[in-house]
């Protein structure tokens, strides 16, 4: 047995619906079996000696180990971290992976200590009152708020007033997007469909925290940080939420409550993280959004994904789907029940439930769906109506944002290029599921000659490189340039990935004369664009960002 993580659970998460603390721990399934009961007699035994609140016990057995959960006050969570460690500690003594025992008594008066400076007397005082004047509360170590957006007001932690005008606050409309792909596609598409509808739209997001086209701050921004930071500014009408793996896994949902949360696929990526190792896991990781509507909001889901299919049988909240394929069972049945959904029917997206259906726009008329011929964007596209149709957004003007959006709002996702005849197309595509949609539209774009500039992070499986390698040779390819990327080495030495690539494309029927290498993207596309003539399709995968293809383009006057 190896001792892993512990961390703090700061909402709800993977295991319940609780703050709390987590331990991750590498064994086996039979040393799983014996762990369990031994950490949870000691957890146990820790928190009657210091008087703590009865806790909620949980567990999570996964691929090559398990997670241990407690709940624990949100005033006390690194000191419950701390409880987690001993706790391993005292379980891998007695199970014999350990030769030296953690003294109780020691650890008792120094875990007290630490809960004592950590509690915070106003601001479990601020929980309760919140909670008895139905409003909604955000906190973390620095700030606490009350109320949402528009109807928010935030404290220091340290500096919470005495008394409150509780009337003065009240939430505004939230929607959360999660998924493997298409998530950040989904979010822009909602904001722009929000704005259209005369909203001020509050996004967290992997690219930034923006109000409108205000942005607050540029980084990855899709875990809980994110999510408050938005919903603390006052000029939020509604605020869209991006919620990666990362964040949820790590700490759980920024949120407790949302009017719609939107899981657009699940498929392979990230896979090989400790709790994410297969597509089940990755599953469970992003239903905890679900957590957040199940009261009194909406999940939305997508109808051709055959795992959310399952996990939404047996699901007792409200549910609505979306389809590329109207005929879908799943959606029949759901309207026959009662229910909506939203699908492409021919060429035309629709609004469909037991009254009938309503005509949304054509599928050719949305610009990042480039004549219909980008069929993920499309279902980008249905699954942000339907998000946005629960944020109480009107059928006109979903579909005014749909046919407005320009494919320079949405920078790194499916850019289409031209450049003295050359066709340049650029994405932000790195997982199977998301390169092969990109493929897919590739084969549709009429091109003399097409060469694929991309590359590989280190830390993905052998096999899968390999399968990346031989989907993209089989779209057609006259050349394909690889890209180094050092910084995305992960473990693996330089020119590794290169190789398998290599190997495997030769092992496809490419020529050595086909394959180049380069360290950096901005290398292998001025490699390319060289190479190219009028009428050749270059297709430009930029792992590493696609800005700063998109200002070289610029630069060399591509429209």
């Amino acid at each position: 047995m190896e001792f892993i993580d512990a961390r703090r659970l700061t909402g709800p998460n993977v295991v319940f619906e609780h703050a709390g603390s987590i331990l991750d721990v590498a064994c086996t399934p039979d040393e799983v079996d014996r762990l369990v009961p031994v950490w949870a007699d000691n957890v146990a035994r820790m928190l009657e000696a210091l008087d703590w609140p009865s806790s909620e016990f949980a567990y999570r057995k996964l691929e090559g180990g398990v997670s241990l959960a407690f709940s624990a006050p949100v005033d006390q969570l690194y000191a419950a971290s701390e409880i987690n460690e001993w706790a391993w500690a005292a379980s891998a003594f007695e199970l014999g992976s350990s030769g030296d025992e953690p003294d109780f008594d020691q650890a008792r008066e120094a875990l007290g200590k630490s809960a004592d400076e950590e509690a915070n007397v106003e601001l479990m005082w601020l929980i309760d009152e919140a909670f008895a004047h139905g409003k909604t509360l955000l906190w973390d170590d620095d700030e606490v708020s009350v109320g949402l957006g528009r109807g928010s007001g935030t404290w220091a932690v340290g500096g919470i007033p005495d008394t409150f005008d509780w009337d003065g606050f009240h939430d505004v409309p939230v929607g959360i997007v999660t998924g493997t792909n298409g998530k950040t596609t989904s979010v822009r598409l909602a904001k722009h469909i929000l704005r259209e509808a005369g909203r001020n739209v509050g996004v967290s997001s992997t690219d930034w925290i923006a109000v409108n086209d205000r942005i607050i701050d540029r980084d990855d921004w899709s875990g809980p940080g994110g999510a408050r930071a938005v919903l603390r500014e006052k000029d939020v009408d509604v605020a869209v939420l991006e919620t990666a793996r990362g964040g949820l896994l790590r700490r759980g949902l920024g949120v407790e409550r949302a009017d719609a949360a939107l899981i657009t696929n699940i498929s392979e990526d990230h896979l090989g993280d400790f709790g994410s190792r297969n597509l089940d896991e990755l599953l469970d990781i992003k239903w905890v959004v679900s957590h957040a509507v199940r009261e009194s909001g909406t999940l939305v889901l997508n109808a051709g994904d055959e795992r959310l299919v399952r996990r939404a049988d047996g699901y007792d909240g409200r549910l609505m789907w979306f389809s590329l394929d109207a005929g879908n069972d799943i959606v029949r049945r759901h309207v026959e029940s009662g229910g909506a959904a939203f699908v492409l029917d021919g060429g035309e997206l629709v609004r469909i439930d037991a009254q009938g259906c309503k005509t949304i726009c054509l599928a050719d008329e949305i610009p990042i769906a480039l004549g219909g011929a980008a069929r993920h964007n499309i279902a980008n596209a249905l699954g942000a109506a339907a998000l946005t149709s629960c944020l109480g957004v009107s059928i006109e003007h979903i579909a005014s944002g749909l046919r407005t959006m320009q494919q320079d709002e949405n920078p790194g996702r499916c850019n289409l290029y031209s450049l003295d005849g050359i066709e340049v197309l650029v994405d932000f595509a790195h997982n199977p599921a998301a390169m092969s949609a990109l493929f897919g539209m590739a084969r549709g774009i009429p091109a003399r000659r097409r060469a694929l500039c991309f590359g590989q992070a280190g830390d993905r499986p052998d096999d899968l490189i390999r399968e990346l390698a031989r989907d993209a040779w089989a779209i057609g390819l006259d050349r394909v340039i690889v890209s180094e990327l050092p910084k995305y080495h992960r473990g693996r030495g330089h020119g590794d990935v290169f190789r398998l690539i290599r190997d495997e494309l030769l092992e496809s029927g490419a020529g050595d004369e086909q394959i180049r290498h380069h360290e950096e993207e901005l290398e292998s596309l001025e490699d390319a664009l060289a190479w190219a003539q009028a009428g050749d399709l270059v297709i430009m995968l930029a792992l590493g960002g696609a800005k700063p293809v998109q200002d070289r383009l610029s630069e060399l006057g591509a429209e």
